[in-house]
């Protein structure tokens, strides 16, 4: 970190954290330093492109043609659904492992080597895309053969994993070490998350090296040719399991963040394991929802698939979304923090933005993003989302209002307790949560609106005026696309706001001493003192949010059936 950010640590190299109370050695705080900051730059990147992409679909501004737009969206896509996600879950693995294990990070050179390939990698991917020229396509995210794109595209994709996979190893390394040492010792329920997570990569990143050295063969004629539907399975292994990796690790920071800053306890730690192998069994084949309109599977694999084995990585969704907030109500009332129905949650610490991001994280991505998946995922149900702006807004309530959001208070956390910087702005900081995630859940609705009310096409430039080639018009859909964009303006504009604050407070902010970090740890203290064991305690508060939750999934669900049947009408 060219000694700009580094700590006092002790002659063996580790310092005590004053809010966690973690043993950190120096080498795991410097590469979660890099891989974040790294993160955050291809956010910055990405966010660019999130704003051209966004004012071409308001066709009353219509900023780009068809030939950029989709260039455009492709960077937009890879920059923040891959390379700003993957970065940052490398991070996250590495606060998983050796941070809450108290150890060195091993394999330091590989950490190195890994970040130096993904890098390059990136890169390579980015200058594919923004060169590309006919008769090569811009690639988007799903990268569909037989369009071609650039070679150096696929080569690109194929050494950014190949770089993820070796930043992972120091981190595998730490819990071989870790269960060495100590065999009948179980992990902290944070490493066994990280550790579902690393798996699920795995499986996500083979899926990746196959699909993209299958197609990067056939682009550079070492085949004669490309089976179509065989890359598309090929390529959702990593193209909705790296979206996976998102959801394990983000609900690894909720556990990590609400236990830190807001006083949760674990209310069953059997339980949530059990959720998170849930998740390695099972989590990975929701991927087939994206070939329920393919004419290569079969009806009765699609139905296993979407139905009877996403059911078990739904079940341990619902777990994780009772036991999270569960466990904070239980551990604020062990500290007397707050009575009656919802005094645990209103006495809650909502001007800091690690707190309110993390929270934001939970409750957008479950009534947004885990409900519109469950839906979408459905045989039936799926034809009306299928391929229209439904679709974008589900990934953006998933990846954007659960993910980043999550990512940007681990942000926050990591600079005042990593980089020990005080914000420049304390009450910018506390206000960003609230105005991005406000605006990107109005702008994320009116996609999902469009999408099913007017079957509004997904990667398509101009639709309020018509569709090219027929006389069927959406302008219908126009005054909900006017509320889409000026909601997308003020979210892009809570995003700026979140980098200006990151990267000013790392570069600007005021020193702190391990004493200055006090107002981050919950009331009472990281752990309460004494009292009866956590079941002791009420959560009729939780059981109420969840029953709130249930009635809008019945809603929702009942509604979708009601729209699917109006399509019916259509040639009757």
């Amino acid at each position: 970190m060219l000694g700009l950010f580094d700590n006092d640590y002790g002659a063996d190299g580790f310092r005590k954290c004053s809010v966690t109370g973690l043993q950190i050695h120096e080498s795991v705080e410097k590469y979660v330093k890099l891989f974040a900051l790294t993160a955050i730059v291809a956010l910055l990147y990405g966010g660019i492109f999130a704003f051209t992409v966004a004012m071409t679909r308001w066709e009353v501004v219509g900023l780009l043609g068809p030939g950029d737009f989709y260039t455009h969206l492709s960077l937009h896509a890879w920059n923040l659904l891959i390379f700003w996600m993957i970065f940052m879950e490398i991070a996250i693995l590495y606060v998983g492992g050796p941070m809450v294990l108290g150890r060195k990070l091993p394999l330091e050179r590989l950490a190195q080597l890994g970040w130096g390939t993904m890098v390059a990698g990136a890169l390579l991917v980015n200058y594919a895309i923004w060169t590309t020229s006919a008769p090569d396509q811009a690639p988007l995210l799903t990268s569909y053969a037989p369009l071609p794109s650039d070679p150096l595209f696929y080569g690109g994709a194929i050494v950014f994993l190949l770089g993820a996979t070796i930043s992972a190893l120091p981190f595998f390394a730490t819990l071989w070490f870790e269960k060495r040492e100590n065999p009948d010792g179980t992990l902290p329920l944070v490493s066994f998350g990280a550790f579902v997570t690393g798996i699920i990569a795995v499986e996500a990143i083979v899926g990746g090296l196959v699909a993209f050295g299958y197609a990067f063969a056939w682009r550079i004629e070492l085949i004669g040719s490309i089976d179509a539907a065989l890359y598309r399975q090929l390529y959702w292994i990593v193209g909705h399991g790296s979206q996976q990796i998102n959801l394990v690790a983000m609900i690894v920071v909720w556990y990590f963040l609400t236990h830190v800053v807001g006083g949760a306890e674990i209310v069953s730690e059997k339980v949530s394991r059990t959720a998170f192998i849930l998740y390695l069994f099972f989590i990975n084949l929701g991927a087939a929802h994206h070939l329920l309109s393919d004419p290569a599977v079969s009806t009765g694999w699609r139905i296993f698939n979407t139905s009877y084995a996403f059911y078990g990585a739904t079940f341990a969704s619902l777990i994780h979304a009772f036991a999270i907030p569960a466990g904070i109500e239980a551990g604020r009332r062990k500290r007397g923090l707050g009575g009656g129905l919802f005094g645990w949650l209103t006495s809650a610490p909502w001007k800091n933005p690690v707190f309110s991001s993390t929270i934001f994280s939970i409750i957008l991505f479950g009534f947004l993003g885990g409900i519109t998946g469950v839906l979408m995922g459905q045989l039936q149900l799926n034809m009306t989302w299928h391929n229209t702006l439904a679709t974008v807004g589900h990934f953006h309530a998933t990846v954007v209002l659960g993910t980043t959001v999550a990512f940007m208070g681990l942000s926050y956390f990591v600079i005042r307790t990593m980089f020990m910087r005080a914000f420049i702005s304390p009450k910018l900081a506390s206000i960003q949560p609230y105005f991005y995630a406000g605006a990107m859940s109005i702008a994320t609705l009116m996609l999902m609106y469009v999408g099913i009310l007017y079957g509004v096409p997904r990667r398509t430039v101009e639709v309020v005026e018509n569709i090219p080639g027929t006389d069927f018009s959406l302008a219908a859909a126009a005054p909900l696309f006017n509320v889409f964009g000026l909601f997308a303006l003020l979210a892009i504009l809570g995003g700026v706001l979140f980098l200006v604050i990151a990267v000013g407070s790392v570069l600007f902010g005021r020193k702190l001493e391990p004493g200055d970090n006090d107002d981050l740890t919950p009331d009472g203290g990281l752990y309460a003192d004494g009292g009866d064991p956590v079941h002791t305690y009420e959560m009729r508060g939780t059981f109420v949010l969840c029953l709130i939750f249930l009635g809008a999934f019945v809603i929702t669900y009942v509604l979708n059936w009601y729209l699917l049947s109006q399509l019916w009408q259509i040639g009757a």
